[in-house]
């Protein structure tokens, strides 16, 4: 059976229509996986959610004002609620947490 010219384009941008909403469905699923406290890799590092909360014994370098959306591995804006993180991959850190990692360098 032969294809036409035709067909075969309906067919492509049918596929590609449907490949782009496999990435966008793909992609907001990314943006809602927020890191929790309870993670191992957050506990290794004392992530909390609300930067005051941080543990000032276990963390003494830990200052005032210091929170994840003003620290250089922050990967969203200042003003951002929750954000990408360089030490936890795919998963969103809150932009008023703090972890002991913090660099504003």
């Amino acid at each position: 059976m032969t294809t036409t010219r035709r067909e075969f384009i309906v067919a492509s941008l049918g596929s590609a229509v449907g490949l782009c909403a496999a990435l966008a469905a793909s992609h907001a699923a990314r943006a809602d996986d927020k890191l929790s406290e309870s993670d191992p890799a957050a506990k290794a590092v004392g992530y909390v959610t609300v930067a005051a909360k941080a543990d000032k014994a276990r963390f003494p370098d830990f200052k005032a004002g210091q929170t994840c959306s003003n620290c250089s591995l922050f990967q969203g804006n200042p003003a951002d609620a929750w954000g990408g993180c360089t030490l936890f991959g795919t998963k969103q850190v809150a932009g008023g947490g703090w972890c002991s990692s913090y660099t504003n360098m």
